[in-house]
């Protein structure tokens, strides 16, 4: 019984980082594909929607990339949200005439700043982007062409992290891989999870979100995949972030992801995605498994294999276990050198690896408790000389 749970488990933990885009690689091929798109005629209006909290060391930058973007600046309307910012975000912002600056004194959470954001939305389209991001300059262009095809509901750009220490690095490495994931399943059906910092949407599929909930970024990207559309993915748009300052800021904000996720698993409506077999093989593949199952059955998979080993004249138990403990010792590396802010590809990926599963076991602790909460301290990050 312990070896059949262990090969289960680590076929599943493989499964979910690699085997699934292993098989849909295989399928996709084999899918009719679309036409290539055709520029839209005439480039429609849009609002750029920012939530920014207590953002001023970074307000100034990042209105001027705005007015950088290669978009007609007439069809591009920009909202910024700054409820409960008690710096001086609103006096840099009220130097840009055109931006409308919706601020309270309370704080709310980001939820809750997109509620009240979209209400003043009137354009078909609206781009959500994150305050401490810069974007490309063909980003908008690029996000807004997808929308010829009346099946894209919503486009997910790309994060890409600036490599400048050893935990930027890491970040980079792991965006890296989702974004190709990200690919994967664009190709295949759908993105199932556009990332906040980067997401445009048709502004009618947007419905209120209740202001409780931790990632609203996955939340609407799934109610746009139920309602029967697609989130298409552009690598040409792209925000780009600067690291984490240290590796406890890191954890803090992974931990709060993932109690977000668990959250997200609650309030999904699991019987309408039973009508969308695809959607429903994408979710488990890509989610379900990678919060659920993984996170503990790494541990499991390492005590079960210890077992075996002792108990068990089979020499592949023995070989197994050396290379679990291979990983481990590089991990270990990893987390020293990560201290230093140094990043090797043999160790930091291993780091990583364990050090998002074991964030992941933290969140699901905290949602147990019902401690999770929409308002965080903002994650302080690297800022660029």
């Amino acid at each position: 019984m312990l070896a059949i749970i262990f090969w289960i488990l680590l076929v599943l933990v493989f499964y979910s980082y690699i085997g699934y885009a292993f098989v849909i690689s295989l399928v996709i091929p084999f899918k009719k594909k679309r036409n290539k798109e055709i520029y839209l005629k005439e480039l429609p209006e849009i609002t750029l929607v920012i939530a920014s909290y207590n953002e001023e060391k970074i307000l100034t930058a990042k209105m001027d990339n705005i007015q950088q973007l290669n978009y007609p600046a007439e069809k591009l309307f920009i909202i910024v949200v700054t409820d409960g910012s008690l710096d001086n975000s609103n006096a840099i912002l009220s130097n840009y005439k055109k931006i409308q600056v919706i601020h309270e004194p309370e704080r709310k959470g980001k939820v809750a700043a997109l509620n009240k954001a979209m209400r003043f939305v009137k354009t078909p389209f609206v781009v959500f982007n994150d305050a401490n991001t810069l974007l490309n300059s063909e980003s908008i262009f690029c996000l807004i062409q997808h929308f010829s095809n009346e099946k894209v509901g919503a486009v997910a750009g790309e994060k890409k992290i600036i490599d400048i220490t050893g935990l930027g690095t890491a970040e980079g490495w792991y965006w890296k891989y989702e974004s190709l994931m990200k690919k994967l399943d664009a190709s295949f059906y759908s993105v199932i999870n556009a990332a906040g910092e980067l997401f445009a949407m048709r502004t009618h599929l947007y419905n209120q979100l209740n202001e409780q909930v931790i990632l609203d970024d996955f939340i609407l990207s799934m109610s746009i995949c139920l309602r029967g559309y697609k989130i298409a993915y552009e690598p040409n748009a792209y925000a780009i972030e600067m690291p984490g300052i240290s590796l406890k800021e890191e954890q803090q904000r992974k931990i709060r992801i993932a109690t977000g996720a668990f959250q997200s698993l609650k309030i999904l409506p699991f019987k309408k995605m039973l009508n969308n077999p695809v959607l429903l093989f994408q979710f488990f593949s890509r989610r379900w498994l990678r919060w659920v199952i993984c996170p503990p059955a790494i541990i499991i998979i390492l005590f079960i294999n210890i077992l075996l080993s002792f108990f068990y004249t089979n020499v592949l138990y023995d070989y197994l276990l050396f290379m679990q403990l291979i990983f481990y010792i590089a991990a270990g590396i990893g987390w020293l050198l990560m201290r230093r802010n140094h990043a090797f590809v043999l160790t930091t990926i291993p780091f990583y690896f364990l050090f998002m599963n074991f964030c992941m076991l933290q969140g699901a602790y905290i949602f147990l408790l019902n401690k999770q909460t929409v308002l965080w301290s903002k994650a302080e990050r690297t800022v660029a000389k």
